[in-house]
């Protein structure tokens, strides 16, 4: 007969509590970084619009400014903004 307080029966149930325990963790820590990312994008997205809104700034919305935009947050768009005031862009 199985005894429920085996040896083995204590050796996999801590192993699967340190397996999950190290799974949560894990998933906390991707979740952390892809909040950051989606927020960084839409800081950067609304900077974008914004500085739009400046009389003397005008920068075209399309796709590569999009994701400099995007990817850059408000370096990106402060970038963005550097080179329409030099004339580059």
């Amino acid at each position: 007969m199985f005894e429920i307080l085996s040896f083995t029966f204590i050796v996999t149930v801590i192993f699967l509590v340190v397996l999950c325990s190290l799974a949560v963790r894990i998933i906390l820590e991707v979740s952390k970084v892809s909040l950051r990312i989606i927020l960084n994008m839409c800081i950067g997205f609304i900077s974008l619009f914004i500085a739009n809104l400046i009389p003397f700034i005008e920068i075209p919305i399309n796709w590569i400014t999009m994701l400099v935009a995007g990817f850059g947050g408000i370096i990106g768009v402060s970038f963005l903004i550097l080179l329409q005031l030099l004339g580059i862009f």
